[in-house]
Parts: C-alpha cells; structure tokens; sequence
C-alpha cells in the first residue's frame, strides 16, 4: 500500500441466484473471473494530547484502493470514526497502518479476522516500519507502493498462495500510474464538524530530496523527488468534490519550476489548502497564494532571525502558518524550551503543535539512540510524539514530558486553541466569499461530530 510527508461494515453478503429455482451459484473467491470481497481497514490511533480532536479522512487507503483491479469489491472501514463489524462477510481483510502507535491495534485486528479463518494482508507506511514484526499477525504482508502490483497480490489470493511478502520498497511504481484516489468510498458524514466537513487529502507528488533527522520517508520513498504529471493533478484536483484541501505531499520546496507550474495550474480550480512548507521565495509565494494557499504547516526549530522572516513573508502573502514544534532535540535545556514558546508568541504563529522528538524505526534519530542505549522502550503503543520514549540529554524524561504540556498550555493561554482555530476557518471563508466557492455548513449535522453526538456546551 503507497505511503504519501497521514475502518460497521457493509459487504454484499448474498451468493448469486439465477433465475431457475433449482440451481445456486456460490461465491467462489478463489474462481478465477469472481469478484472480491475485501473488506479494508485503517485501524484507530491516538490524537495527540493537548490538541482538539478531528478527524480527517485518510489518504492512504483511498489511494491503495484506486489500485485494485476494477472486478474487486471493496469496503472501507475507519476505526477513528466507526466500529469495525468483525462477523462481517469478506473474502480478503486489508489492513493499512500509517503510524507505529497503530501497528499494535492493527495487529490485534488481523489476528481476530484470522482466528475467524479469513485471510489479511497489510501495508501502509506503518506495515512498512515494522514489516518483520507485522508478518507475524498477517497471511501476507505488502511493502511499497501498490500501483500496477495488486492484480498479481490478488491472482496469487485466487489460487490460494499468497506469499507471505510482497516487497517493492526498493522499486516503487512508476508515478504516471498513479490516479484518483478512491474517495467514494468514505463515508463523508462522519468526516465533519458540526456541520463544517474536513479538508480532504490530495498529493501532487512522491519522495523528498530532503533527509530530515527525525523522518523515515527517506527509507520509504528514497530521496528521489517523483512529481505526478500536471494533467494527471489537475485531473484529479478537479474531481474532488471539496473545495478546501491538505496537500499531503512531505513538502513543496523541492523544486521552484516543479512549483512555480503547480501553482499556475492550479489558480483556475480555486481550491483553498493548506500544505507541508513552501519555497521561501517571493515568487513561489505570490503564485501559491493566487492558487489557494490558505495555511502552511512550517517547522519552528529555533529563535533565529530566518524563521522570523520566513513567517513575516507568509504571512504578507496573507499565508498563514501553523508552526510544527518539536521539543527533546539533544541541544534543547529547558530554558531553550521556554524561550522557543515565547518566541513562538512573539512571531505570532497562527497556531502550533507541539510534539516529543520520537525514534520511530528506520530514522537516524533511532539509530543514534539506539547507539547511545538511550531507548527507554519500544512499546509502539507509547510512540505518540506525546510519550517520553528515550533519555533526553539535558533533563530527565519526566521534566520533558512536564515542558511538552507546560508549551501547549503557555502557547493557548490569551487564546485557546479552538478560538485560534475558529480564526483560521474565517480566514478561509473570506476567501471563498470573495470569489464565490463558499459552501455553508449543513446545518442537519450542527449537532454531529465526526458522526457522534456533540456534547452540550464542549469545545472542540
């Protein structure tokens, strides 16, 4: 399943019956031209502590399941938002992890659907980090991007030997096969807020010429910089039914000429988004906020007079700036920290999100940890970017954790995180006013969050 920087069930249950009453036709997954059921699942993780809750609707599966062959079935189950129906009937179970705080619960999933004999197969960036431990818990395990390589997974299910790994980390599938992503399969009600629906995913490109010291998408997607083609983007861009977006891709900067077309392309389709950073350039930013660039998140990792400037030019380009925070860093003491917040007022970051340096697998952060022997443990569960994990240089675990929610706390005193959020929802809607592509919210979900009851007088 293609990493991207991101599960009741309803499967047709009844065999095929023609016409003459004495003759019945069964299901036969394993017949050769017979449709699959496959019952697709992104199991639930943990939101940070501190932040509001929402929910957006995955990437990841959708685009997976726009790779199936066209004679699959598929049903698409959000554990973040609905209950997984385990008596449900499917022929095949996926299972598509992003993250490593959901591999446990991901496991525990497919050993069940596996104790009631059916077959499970998973990816997802989170598969491909733990693949050895994952292949434990699943009859197969696929590692890489699914594009042009399903039709094989799916013959071999047929003819009953599934291998137990599909590995195309180290050849990732041409990127002009990539298409839309299979948004029909969400369930949009459960995606919105009161009334108010989340932006949906999109990306415009795969890979990252960076190689960021806590990142692992060097190893998932190779430092090549794979950009789709501009028709294919537009094409997809102008099918989502969705006029507010996030910009998956991991970041934006890679190329000033790949960017400079992105965004003439994309000024007539006025979509509003926002995105991973941007090119610090003067033109790049005009051309970004004609297209629609609504918010960036950028990541704050010190005091000094670049990131000062690099938040003044978005912001004079009427870009506003959610800033990525990540504390425990081997130079940070805690008056670093403290300082680090009150610049973060200072600058007037629209919003912030604070998270815990964390070791995930297959990162240089992990591999200098592990060296030191300063991994405390390796509990998944635990690795939220919430939880002290390792021993910091500076200060103890404890007090680090303490300093994580003392920033978030110190950061939305004067203004609390929803009122700063309700300002940048109103900084998007005075630009869809202005050129016409507002939508209001649906009022029959006013007292509906993410398809639950909205609790009397609860913020967030």
């Amino acid at each position: 399943m293609p990493a991207s920087s991101c599960c009741d069930v309803r499967l047709p249950s009844r065999p095929a019956v023609p016409s003459a009453p004495s003759i019945v036709i069964l299901h036969n997954p394993h017949a050769k031209n017979c449709a699959v059921k496959f019952l697709l699942i992104y199991p639930r993780w943990p939101k940070l502590s501190g932040q509001t809750e929402f929910h957006l609707p995955p990437h990841g599966p959708v685009v997976f399941a726009a790779a199936l062959p066209p004679d699959v079935e598929v049903e698409f189950v959000d554990e973040n938002v609905e209950a997984i129906d385990f008596d449900a009937q499917a022929d095949l179970v996926g299972i598509s992890m992003m993250l490593s705080s959901q591999v446990k619960r991901g496991w525990a999933i497919a050993d069940e659907f596996r104790r009631r004999g059916l077959k499970v197969i998973c990816g997802g960036i989170g598969t491909q980090l733990h693949a050895e431990e994952t292949q434990a818990h699943a009859d197969a395990v696929f590692i890489g991007e699914a594009e042009g390589r399903m039709e094989q997974v799916l013959d071999d299910f047929r003819q009953g030997r599934l291998r137990p790994t599909y590995d195309y980390l180290d050849s990732p599938a041409p990127v002009e096969l990539v298409g839309p992503a299979r948004r029909s399969l969400l369930k949009r009600d459960l995606y919105n807020y009161k009334g108010v629906r989340m932006v949906d995913l999109f990306h415009a490109s795969r890979g990252c010429r960076f190689r960021c010291y806590p990142c692992a998408v060097n190893y998932l997607g190779g430092r090549s910089f794979r950009p789709r083609p501009f028709d294919k983007v537009v094409e997809e861009l102008a099918g989502i039914d969705n006029n507010r977006l996030f910009v998956v891709d991991n970041s934006l900067a890679q190329s000033k000429a790949w960017e400079l077309e992105l965004f003439r392309q994309m000024i007539p389709l006025k979509k509003k988004w926002c995105s991973h950073p941007i090119e610090n350039d003067e033109e790049v930013l005009d051309l970004a906020a004609q297209a629609g660039a609504w918010y960036v998140y950028q990541a704050v990792f010190d005091t000094s007079d670049f990131i000062r400037r690099r938040i003044e030019r978005y912001h004079a380009h009427g870009i506003a700036v959610e800033g990525t925070i990540l504390l425990g860093l081997d130079e940070h003491t805690e008056d670093d920290i403290k300082r680090l917040v009150d610049f973060l007022l200072e600058i007037e970051l629209d919003l912030a999100e604070f998270t815990v340096l964390t070791p995930f697998p297959h990162t240089r952060s992990r591999n200098d940890l592990v060296k030191e022997d300063r991994i405390l443990t390796s509990d998944w569960d635990l690795y939220t970017a919430d939880k002290v994990v390792y021993r910091p240089r500076h200060m103890s675990p404890d007090r680090l954790l303490e300093l994580y929610h003392w920033a978030w706390d110190a950061f939305y005193k004067d203004e609390p995180q929803t009122y700063k959020m309700y300002k940048l929802l109103q900084k998007v809607v005075g630009k869809e006013m202005a050129d016409g592509t507002f939508v209001p919210r649906r009022t029959e979900l006013a007292d509906k969050r993410f398809g639950r009851p909205a609790s009397p007088g609860k913020s967030g």
